[in-house]
């Protein structure tokens, strides 16, 4: 579950390894104003997941990838509106995201499901 909750903030609570995939099978997609490069910050409020991690994500087209390699599995999207929901998943563990980006900096929650329950809380700055 360590893993999960590390690729939960690798990918952002967003879309991840995935969204090329996504973006090739969708046509090009106008760009989106949340596009760039963001910092996250993801912190575990209860069960047992590692207390904190902070990674970078890449937001193309209003789609969202880990800065890093891509071992999960990641769907999900930033709508134009700043609305971010997502699912972050490896084997059988899986975190659900949900939040909302701003100009500069956004927050939500995450939850995971599988043999390990934890949920929390994370936080983005964009960098670029």
């Amino acid at each position: 579950m360590r893993l999960i909750v590390s690729a939960l903030a690798a990918g952002f609570c967003l879309a991840g390894a995935a969204a090329p995939v996504l973006a090739a099978k969708g046509g090009a997609k106008a760009s989106n104003r949340f596009d760039g490069t963001w910092s996250v910050e993801v912190i575990t409020e209860s069960g047992s997941c590692d207390r904190a991690y902070r990674y970078g994500v890449i937001i193309e087209n209003g789609q969202a990838r880990y800065a890093g390699g891509s071992d999960f599995t990641v769907s999900g999207r930033v709508q134009p509106s700043g609305a971010v929901r997502a699912t972050i998943s490896r084997g059988d563990a899986a975190a659900q995201v949900v939040g909302r980006l701003g100009a500069g900096a956004g927050n939500g929650s995450w939850t995971t499901s599988g043999s390990t329950s934890c949920k929390g809380r994370w936080n983005a700055e964009r960098r670029g």
